[in-house]
Parts: structure tokens; sequence; C-alpha cells
């Protein structure tokens, strides 16, 4: 009738509570860091903006640019709007940066559109990862004038933080 409760070993208790104690405070900062939108709103609310705002992009999947770039269009109007003079960049540098290849111009010529309208209309520029590409074979030339190709997309995204700007790494909407 009577049952055996297995406990864990002594020394495996305080793995577990210290494990459990950071669960729970790292789950609400998951949820807000996978809110894009909350995100930005934060800024928002700043007296003092950033220098700037980096929007790092990357996915695994070729067509993200297709709900990305026009989450940095709507980012930066918003963010623009309450600081005018608030620097953005965009740094692209999974599968989803092969959509702005020349090669793919008339598959994704909507997203073509409107980078080459953020870079050259609106003064934020949009990198690609040359090492990245370097693995698929493709060079700086594969890019249009308007796409810039950085050596390194995380060495570009350093030295955008490093001049104060704050990174925004975007998530696809649910």
């Amino acid at each position: 009738m009577y049952r055996t409760i297995r406990t864990l070993p002594f020394s495996a208790q305080p793995f577990l509570a210290h494990a459990f104690i950071m669960l729970t405070l790292l789950l609400p900062l998951m949820a807000y860091a996978n809110n894009d939108q909350d995100e930005i709103n934060h800024i928002l609310k700043l007296k003092t903006p950033p220098f700037g705002v980096v929007f790092e992009i990357v996915e695994g999947d070729a067509d993200a640019l297709e709900w990305a770039i026009p989450q940095v269009v709507k980012f930066s109007e918003q963010l623009k709007t309450k600081f005018p003079d608030i620097g953005i960049a965009v740094v692209t540098h999974g599968k989803e940066q092969f959509a702005l290849t020349k090669q793919d111009k008339k598959t994704h010529q909507n997203i073509h559109n409107i980078v080459k309208s953020l870079t050259q209309d609106k003064d934020i520029p949009v990198h690609v990862c040359g090492t990245h590409a370097s693995w698929y074979g493709k060079k700086e030339d594969d890019f249009p004038d308007y796409v810039d190709v950085a050596p390194a997309a995380p060495t570009q995204i350093s030295h955008y933080e490093d001049m104060g700007y704050e990174k925004v790494v975007l998530d696809k909407p649910e």
C-alpha cells in the first residue's frame, strides 16, 4: 500500500531551484524580446533617443524580407516621426539576404523597390553579409549598388552598437 517517493539527489536540488528561478526571470524577457513593436514603443518612450536603431534580420526563410522590410519601413517611420534625427540601418545576414541579389530582382521586385527607396530616398543603409554570401558563391557585384555588402554582418552590427545604435532583432509577426 505504501509507495516510495523518489527524490532527486541532494546535489541536484540547488541546480533545479536555480534553473527554475532563471526560467521564471527570463520568460518575461523572452516574451518582450519577441514583440518588435514593444521594443520600438520602448524606444519611442525615451526622453533622449539612442543615436540610432539597427534592425537585424537573420532568418532561414529565403522569403523573409517580404515581411521584414515592410516592418523596417513601419518602424522607421514611427521612429523618425518622434526623433527626426535618429539614425536607422538594416543588416540582413540569413538566407533572406539573397532576395537582394541582382539575379533575384525580378522575383522580389517589390522588396528591391522598397530597399532602393530606403537607401536612396530615406538615407537608411541596407547591409548584407559578405561572409555568408561567399559561402553560397556570391560576391559583392552580385548585389545591386543600393545594397551594401559588409565583410561580416555581426561586425557591422557591432560597429553600429559602438556608435550608440540600439539593436532590434526582427522576428516574424505571428
